[in-house]
């Protein structure tokens, strides 16, 4: 019934107790949670974890925060691992994107030379990738969106997320003009949030995907705590009362869009 489209499920607040969470999500009805690599020492990780757990998807990418500690050879790492995984027999339906990849223009260090230069050079390097094998992408756009945009003008793929929106109405309506979903998860639970919900209240609901970002981004009655997959009902409870919407209209569009924009998770 539900789709958390982002999840860090493999990250160390859960100390080791990830396959209980993914089990206890599913008891609350969250029936897809994908989970997206950000180095290449965690692509085995997150691949394991969906073999174990039958609610559990994933995405493989270079996280901007993540790029001063990778060099090109990831790239091609990553280049070969996403072919051998499209090359085989059973199509591997557990993989559904390229991700977290994108740019990070928040933390200072990373918006100097030359690390600029190489967050954009990552950026666009896995953007080649899923185009060149018909894969959305899962995209980090931290105060980066109209860069972001830029490149994927110019490197068109099949869409995908822009992960945890935060940016206006028109940058919402070049993304979603590409083939994007755009994500929305615990910021939208604060009331002093008012341009993420305004945004989450009057964009279009067949554009919005649900996500946690846990451990991250927790939710308003949560916010001291460790974010979990299982908040995301309640999550889905606040658009539906933004919208004016039941809870069983929102989980159910929502999960439809999430299908729709990560198709390889209905095979």
């Amino acid at each position: 019934m539900w789709i958390d489209t982002h999840c860090h499920l493999d990250a160390s607040e859960f100390n080791g107790g990830s396959l209980a969470v993914a089990e206890a999500a599913k008891q609350v009805s969250v029936d897809g949670i994908v989970i997206p690599a950000v180095h290449k020492n965690n692509f085995e990780h997150v691949a394991q974890l969906t073999r174990q757990a039958s609610n559990c998807f994933y995405a493989l990418g270079i996280h901007p925060m993540y790029v001063p500690t990778s060099d090109e050879q990831d790239l091609v790492l990553l280049r070969d691992r996403v072919a051998g995984l499209m090359a085989q027999a059973n199509d591997n339906h557990r993989f559904v994107a390229i991700g977290e990849i994108g740019l990070d223009f928040f933390v200072p260090a990373l918006m100097q030379s030359p690390l600029r230069e190489k967050q954009e050079f990552f950026y666009v390097e896995q953007l080649k990738i899923a185009r060149d094998f018909g894969l959305p992408v899962l995209l980090h756009v931290r105060r980066s969106q109209d860069i972001i945009l830029k490149h994927l003008r110019r490197i068109q793929v099949v869409g995908g997320i822009a992960h945890a929106f935060n940016g206006s109405v028109q940058q919402a309506n070049h993304f979603v003009d590409l083939g994007f979903k755009l994500g929305f998860g615990g910021a939208m639970t604060y009331t002093r949030a008012l341009q993420i919900r305004r945004l989450a209240t009057d964009l279009p609901l067949d554009v919005i995907v649900l996500e946690t970002d846990a451990p991250d981004i927790p939710p308003s009655w949560n916010s001291h705590g460790v974010n979990s997959p299982v908040e995301l009902p309640q999550i889905g409870g606040v658009l539906a009362e933004l919208r004016g919407m039941s809870l069983l209209h929102i989980a159910e569009a929502t999960s439809a869009n999430a299908r729709n924009v990560l198709p390889r998770m209905s095979r």
